[in-house]
């Protein structure tokens, strides 16, 4: 048996044994690259270690902790709250609220994961209070990155772009675009559906906090029911009454603009502007902010550090340590080529688009494209396969799996879900991820490789 195989084989049996024993897999993927990189790949420490991902790590711990404290200091629930009133009150365009704000940061230049992880906890509180799928907001805020993903000026759209040129492949920059932009807003829009989108809207509207006052404290609630603004007349929004609100909902009373939530503002307002203005790393952004906030509230630091998603870290960092082990010994190279030698070249087209989808799930979704890419080209210069078509097939199957928990989008929408089960959450988001990989590949190989474009 060679290596690579036996590589892949050892990782199918971490999946098992997790599934089946409840072991942590992060713990279990650890000992597996020590096991395969030593024993099989003759790696020392260092070459295990290699693989471990140091940015995420620092960027579910540092995103997780500033999170935290919005959370204890009431900063989320403001936020929520002007959402609420953003949209008059309408739950169903949340979601999709999310998904237009993470594609408008990625569209302008911001990194895919930067985009999650500054949403992604926002929508998420949004999620938990008003009782909406967290399955159905995270996909939301990681399909509307990706939609985003592929604008001209985007990173992703950049570099693949770059790809092309290099390899001296027919290339389409605005094709590449809409192809992501439609693939993401049609998976979107079926999640929406499933997840419970249509009761969202059948809910119509929700009562918008308002401030208290003295006559408001004082007088009994005599109407049985909230007085909302937009409610009075005939004519007005219709508003849920505060007996059919769960206790999950908005709070009667608005969240007040106390100093710690307004320095938490001001610092996602500073995360925003140094990641996406400056370039800095998201991680040691988040991790100082929330650092020079604890040192001026340090009971909400106390309460926060308690929060910060542990067992999803070490999942997270377990997984990706082995996936770094096999890129060591070669194991995604041997598959990508063992595809790309395939005689038949539509047949060999679908296998890269999983190969790629497979491997992203786990890995660099930049990384994948940029090795898959030049696999291509031997076939691709047949002229039975179109470039343009087959490359943005490659973009889209390597990017839209990155719902998957084991993908920094999805491990950030995994560590940012506030007071929910997070094994269940887990499953859920490798359940969803799973359908994605096993039907997206062929759907876009179907509808951009076989017609021939370019």
């Amino acid at each position: 048996m060679s290596p690579e195989l036996l590589s892949v084989l050892v990782l199918a049996v971490v999946f098992v044994i997790a599934t089946t024993r409840s072991v942590n897999m992060g713990a279990l993927a650890f000992a597996a690259a020590f096991g395969v990189g030593t024993l099989v790949a003759d790696l020392d420490a260092d070459g295990v270690f290699a693989g471990f991902p140091g940015d995420l790590f620092v960027v579910l711990v540092g995103v997780t902790y500033l999170f935290a404290l919005a959370r204890a200091n009431g900063t989320t629930d403001w936020l929520v709250h002007a959402a609420v009133r953003m949209v008059r009150g309408r739950v169903a365009l949340i979601p999709w609220v999310m998904f237009a704000l993470t594609g408008a940061l990625t569209a302008i230049g911001a990194v895919s994961p930067a985009a999650v992880a500054i949403v992604a906890p926002i929508a998420l509180s949004f999620a938990v209070r008003y009782g909406i799928s967290p399955l159905l907001m995270g996909a939301m805020v990681v399909h509307g990155a990706q939609a985003g993903g592929f604008s001209p000026i985007s990173i992703y759209g950049s570099i693949v772009n770059g790809i092309v040129e290099r390899e001296k492949l027919p290339g389409s920059e605005i094709t590449l675009f809409l192809a992501s932009l439609l693939a993401n807003l049609a998976i979107a829009a079926v999640v929406f559906a499933v997840c419970g989108g249509p009761k969202l809207w059948r809910q119509g509207t929700v009562a918008e906090p308002v401030a208290p006052s003295a006559k408001e404290d004082d007088e009994p609630d005599g109407g049985g029911g909230a007085s909302t603004r937009g409610s009075g007349g005939g004519g007005g929004t219709r508003t849920a009454p505060v007996s059919t609100l769960s206790r999950t909902d908005a709070p009667a009373v608005a969240v007040r603009l106390t100093a710690p939530v307004t320095a938490t503002l001001v610092c996602l307002a500073a995360l925003v502007v140094a990641v996406l203005g400056f370039d800095l790393d998201a991680g040691l952004t988040a991790i100082t902010l929330a650092v020079l906030l604890s040192t001026v509230w340090p009971a909400d630091s106390r309460r926060a550090v308690t929060e910060i998603a542990w067992p999803t870290v070490l999942l997270i960092c377990g997984v990706l340590t082995y996936v770094g082990v096999l890129d060591e010994m070669g194991t995604i190279t041997w598959a990508g080529e063992g595809v790309g030698g395939i005689g038949v070249p539509l047949l060999a087209a679908v296998l890269l688009c999983y190969i790629g989808a497979i491997v992203s799930a786990f890995a660099s979704s930049v990384g994948i494209m940029g090795a898959l890419i030049p696999l291509a080209v031997p076939f691709l210069a047949q002229g039975e396969i179109g470039a343009v078509g087959m490359v943005a097939a490659l973009a889209v199957s390597a990017t839209v799996v990155d719902v998957s928990p084991f993908s920094t989008n999805g491990a950030l929408v995994l560590a940012a879900a506030p007071d929910v089960d997070r094994e269940r959450f887990f499953r859920q988001l490798m359940t969803y991820g799973g359908i994605v990989v096993a039907a997206v590949p062929a759907v876009v190989w179907l509808v951009m490789v076989a017609p021939g474009w370019g």
